[in-house]
């Protein structure tokens, strides 16, 4: 035969000995049959026997497992899956659509109060008409965001003193909302 043709079938042959002739062993708990005390030899049965006290369990006693060998132990490959947890209907924490919301809002109003804020201190600096009713507007809002912070700082320049008493207030509303909107995203 060339390597070119492929190689024939064969059965599978389990070697020159084989499989032993006759039936299986059969093994109880202890030994083979025929071991002192253990299985159909002397000994064999409860209490003290032919082979001393306490040589091999007897049928029903301790440690007797019938007339076959052990069954293999189940390492989990043939038992069913277990089933699966029960479902939860409430959703996890932090991708609630709520709490999303909420943070969006305490974020949005932070940025709506520290614009106005920047707004009126780039107003006062460019001298902007003070008589206009926008300009009044965003003054008079202003005024009210920054009313716990007027007179921090006390300066001869009232450019720098509208400057500090108007950004000092924009930079805290930033900080704090965007902090709690974070911590509430987390929620």
């Amino acid at each position: 035969m060339d390597d070119t043709q492929p190689m024939p079938r064969q059965p599978y042959n389990q070697g020159p000995s084989g499989p032993p002739p006759g039936p299986a062993p059969v093994y109880r708990q202890g030994g083979p049959p025929g071991d002192p005390g253990y299985g159909p030899g002397p000994g064999y049965g409860p209490g003290p026997g032919p082979g001393g006290p306490g040589r091999g369990p007897g049928p029903g006693g301790p440690g007797y497992q019938g007339g076959g060998p052990p069954p293999p132990p189940d390492y989990g490959y043939n038992s069913p899956p277990p089933p699966p947890p029960p479902r939860r209907e409430r959703r996890p924490r932090g991708d609630g659509e709520g709490t999303q919301r909420a943070a969006l809002v305490i974020h949005t109003i932070a940025d709506i109060a520290a614009v106005i804020l920047g707004l009126w201190i780039m107003l006062y600096l460019l001298e902007a008409n003070q008589a206009n009713p926008f300009v009044e507007f965003v003054k008079g809002t202003a005024d009210w965001l920054a009313a716990w912070a007027q007179d921090i700082f006390t300066m001869e320049s009232e450019g720098l003193r509208v400057f500090f008493n108007y950004g000092l207030p924009a930079l805290i509303y930033l900080l704090v909302g965007h902090g709690i909107s974070a911590r509430v995203r987390r929620l």
